[in-house]
């Protein structure tokens, strides 16, 4: 899975990838369009229940989840007919899953603003717009397309015109395809269209340094949750981009001394990409032995099966049953076996939905 990191030019966006990816890939630098190509980063989730695991397994080797970043080129208004890295950059963001919109919300008249003054709302329906404009001309040429298999009585197609025809005049509009109310099978085939606007976002509002402590107290964010709130489902995350750089050179310690020094709790990289990981739709299971603790990705919804094919295809293939025992109890009886002795260890079937948290083993036939 790909979240991608996307904003106005020159703010923050590359500094952010860096932090969260802990590499220095992307360049960033004080003008538009340093970045040109995408980066790429495999970004691991931060859990704070790997370390219990850990202890209660006797192992010395921890896998966490992980999910792939993309830092993709500044966007400018009139993108979608091609200003600025336009095309280049829209056909980047139909790639990823989900979008990170990077949003200014400091001053400094050392750092340049595209748009000449620092306005996160006024940026973020720059953005908004363009991935409308885009899905507009992209739904408009689907329906061509579709109608003349329509006219040919071809179901899908019959339905897809029929979904394009309520969703065209939304789009033109400058709505959002989000804003579109569907039933779960509209819901899949709006997936097949690709759009660019039905993507789940989050917003990172990039704060000053000293705002960390109290980034409410922030016109700023203060803006951009009103909007999100009135007019956008989205998230909202705090990040400071500059001092994340910072902190992803320290060793791990001595980044969480100096975030309680600052009186922090935890770093805004980590709410960010825990925040992400939501975004997607996903969550974690766990393995636990002597070899390894491991947080594995599934999507919400996925059942036993499904999650054992995360494993190994043959795991799903000859899959009997899942011995699985909630995080919660395993860590409250302190042993699997004590678990066990009170009930709490259970066999589970195919038709069992997984749950972020539980600890399985898969009992499969080879």
């Amino acid at each position: 899975m790909q979240a991608g990191i996307v904003g106005l030019p020159n703010v923050g966006k590359s500094t952010l990838f860096n932090a969260v990816t802990r590499t220095r890939k992307a360049e960033a630098a004080n003008y538009p369009f340093c970045t040109i190509d995408p980066n790429v980063g495999v970004v691991q989730v931060p859990d704070e229940r790997l370390e219990p695991l850990r202890q209660i397994a006797h192992t010395q080797v921890v896998i966490p989840a992980s999910i792939e970043i993309v830092d993709i080129a500044g966007l400018v208004a009139g993108a979608s007919k091609g200003e600025g890295l336009g095309n280049k950059f829209l056909a980047n963001i139909r790639e990823v899953d989900a979008i990170i919109q990077v949003v200014r919300c400091f001053e400094n008249d050392d750092i340049i603003h595209s748009m000449g003054s620092v306005d996160p709302v006024r940026d973020i329906e720059i953005i908004m717009t363009e991935l409308i404009l885009a899905d507009l001309e992209s739904a408009e040429a689907q329906h061509q397309r579709l109608t003349k298999r329509a006219r040919g009585q071809d179901k899908d197609a019959i339905a897809a015109v029929a979904l394009l025809d309520r969703l065209l005049p939304l789009l033109a509009e400058g709505k959002p395809a989000f804003m579109l109310e569907v039933d779960d099978d509209e819901k899949a085939r709006m997936r097949q269209f690709n759009l660019l606007s039905i993507k789940p976002v989050i917003f990172a509002c990039n704060v000053a340094e000293d705002d960390i402590t109290d980034p409410d107290a922030n016109p700023y964010v203060q803006a951009v949750r009103a909007y999100v709130e009135k007019a956008h489902e989205a998230g909202v995350a705090i990040i400071c981009s500059r001092l994340e750089e910072e902190l992803s050179e320290m060793p791990p310690e001595e980044a969480k001394e100096f975030l309680n020094d600052m009186g922090a709790r935890d770093s805004g990289v980590s709410n960010l990409i825990r925040a992400t990981y939501d975004l997607l739709g996903l969550a974690s299971y766990f393995t636990a032995g002597e070899k390894e603790v491991r947080a594995w990705t599934f999507r919400q919804g996925m059942t036993a099966p499904e999650c054992a094919g995360v494993i190994h295809t043959d795991f799903q293939k000859g899959f009997i049953k899942a011995e699985v025992v909630a995080y919660d109890d395993l860590i409250q009886y302190g042993s699997k076996a004590a678990a066990r002795d009170a009930g709490r260890v259970r066999l589970e079937g195919k038709e069992y939905l997984f749950k972020d948290g539980d600890v399985a083993e898969f009992r499969f036939s080879k």
